[in-house]
Order: structure tokens, then sequence, then C-alpha cells
């Protein structure tokens, strides 16, 4: 399917829009019940493509039970944050994402024509299939995650999407193959999303740049942090041009803590965030780590907690 059924497929989304279920439910939300949307689309579909168009309109503030990426195809809008009590314009070419049980309010002024592509990711295949890839930036990690394991967290990613990079395209793919379905469409989608996914993580550390540390040992366990899973203290040595033994020094000199400890940390801090908010299996988390099985977790874990995986797990249930 080629370009030139774009802008049949966005009417056609347009029209399916409103068939989709955006009943607000009532959700325990601390001590108050708030509204939340749950998954609008089909159950057994865990990619949902929407185009909604709207030309003024002022949503309750709800939460939602999946995760969404907006993209401002034309016109612009607002989102209204509890948390940090104002709003945001998000315009024409910019992204909006939230997670789940994440808040907001959208709001369209002066009758002006706005449309979305929406991205709608039900939590198990986000899990499962798109986190491995992008646990390695450690901001979209915790932004990815912290809703699971506070309730009252109300973040958002919101930046212009750049001309050069590919995440529009991707997204008008998107819209054509889910606007004329097949019985493979949700295959086709799933690399899709995981190239925009991996587009959106470039984009938004880009975005998200911090000074680069003059300190070298700062640089190492930033550099260890991105790459925690694979990283040994030979690829540290090889990337920053000294030797093993000097890095070692370095590091517990500055840090106050051996290669081997601060590698442990970084993973072990990831351990409780995946263990408190996925349903990802141990196995599953432990690979995520870049542990070779899942005993050697077990032991880490335990070492470093004193007690193992599910008994932590039952200790804050």
């Amino acid at each position: 399917m080629g370009r030139h059924l774009l802008p049949s497929a966005i009417l056609r989304l347009q029209e399916q829009f409103s068939e989709l279920d955006w009943t607000y439910h009532d959700f325990p939300v601390g001590d108050k019940m708030e509204k939340m949307y749950h998954w609008p689309g089909i159950p057994e579909e865990e990619i949902l493509i929407c185009v909604h168009k709207s030309t003024g309109v002022q949503e309750l503030f709800h939460r939602q039970d999946f995760f969404y990426f907006n993209f401002t195809y034309k016109g612009q809008y607002e989102s209204h944050s509890y948390k940090y009590d104002n709003k945001i314009t998000i315009y024409e070419g910019e992204l909006y994402a939230g997670q789940p049980f994440a808040g907001q309010a959208m709001c369209v002024h002066n009758n002006q024509e706005t449309i979305i592509f929406g991205v709608l990711l039900q939590k198990e295949i986000f899990f499962h299939t798109f986190l491995p890839i992008l646990s390695t930036n450690s901001k979209l990690f915790h932004f990815f995650l912290n809703p699971a394991t506070n309730s009252f967290s109300e973040e958002f990613i919101h930046f212009k999407i750049e001309d050069d990079c590919n995440i529009r395209a991707l997204l008008e793919m998107m819209v054509i193959e889910y606007a004329y379905k097949q019985e493979d469409t949700q295959a086709v989608l799933k690399p899709l999303v995981l190239s925009f996914l991996m587009q959106v993580s470039r984009q938004y550390a880009a975005a998200n740049q911090e000074p680069v540390s003059e300190k070298l040992s700062d640089r190492i366990v930033q550099y260890m942090s991105e790459h925690f899973d694979t990283v040994t203290l030979k690829d540290i040595a090889s990337r920053f041009s000294y030797h093993p033994n000097y890095i070692s020094t370095l590091l517990i000199r500055e840090i106050g803590k051996s290669f081997s400890q601060i590698l442990l940390e970084q993973r072990m801090e990831r351990a409780v965030i995946l263990l408190k908010g996925t349903s990802l299996s141990v196995n599953e988390i432990a690979v995520m780590l870049g542990y070779t099985n899942s005993s050697n977790f077990h032991k880490a874990f335990r070492e470093y907690y004193h007690l193992s995986p599910r008994e932590y797990m039952n200790t804050i249930l």
C-alpha cells in the first residue's frame, strides 16, 4: 500500500474513532475516585492506531490503563496536568506521550481543526516486546515505569519531531496499515512500532541532553547506566582508552565503589522497578538485566536485598 492511500486512511480512521469505547470508568486513586479509560479497542488487539479529529472539546481529567503516543498531525491542543498544575500546548509536528495511570485532560480551543495520530499499546506487549529494547535509556525507562509503581505519577513526554527523522513516516505507514486491516496487520505493526519507539527514544535523548561531566568517573558511570545489560570492565577500558586497572582504581577513589558494585546497583535498581511495575517473569527480567541465567540473577538479588525476588514482592504486596 502506497502513500497515496494516506488521505483516505486518515478519513477512515477518523470515522472509526467514534466507534471506539471512550467510556469513563471510576477508578480508586488514593482516597478518592477518578475517571479512567480502559482499552478502547478489540481486546485481542495489542496495538491500536487511531486518528482523532477535534473541532473543540474539553475532556475530563482522566487516566488510562494503556500506553499512548499522540502526534499532532494538524493544528494544536492543550493538555492539562494536575501534578504540575499547568497546561501544556502541543503544537503541530509535536509528540505527546503518556503511560498507564498518568493523568491528563485534552482541550482544543476556538473550534480549531486538530488532527491527532494516536499509537495505543496494551501494557503486556509494551512490557514484553518493546521495553527490553528501550531499557538502556535510563530516563525513558523510569518514565515508562514510574506510574506503575506510583499511582500519583503524571509524567509525560513532549517534544517536537525533527523533520530529518523517520517518526512521521512510520506513523503514516501505521495509519495506512491499520486503516486497511488484514489478517497479519498486528504482526506487521509490531516492527513498525518498535522502529517508532526507538526513534522516539533517540529524539527524547537528544531533547533531554544533560551537560557532559568533565569528570571521567561520572562519564564512566553514565556509560555503564546506558549499557548495563552488556557492559564489562574491558568495554569501559576500550571506550575511554584507559587500562582496566586504572578504571578500577579511579572508580574506587572517586565514587567509592568498584565497577562490579556500581553495575550491581544499577541492575538491582531496575530489577525492583520491573518486579513492581510489570508482569515480566523473573526469567525475563534476568535476561533484560544481562544475566546469563535466572539462577545468577536470584543469587545476586538475594545477596543485595537479603531476600529472593518472590520474597521481596511479598513484602510490598
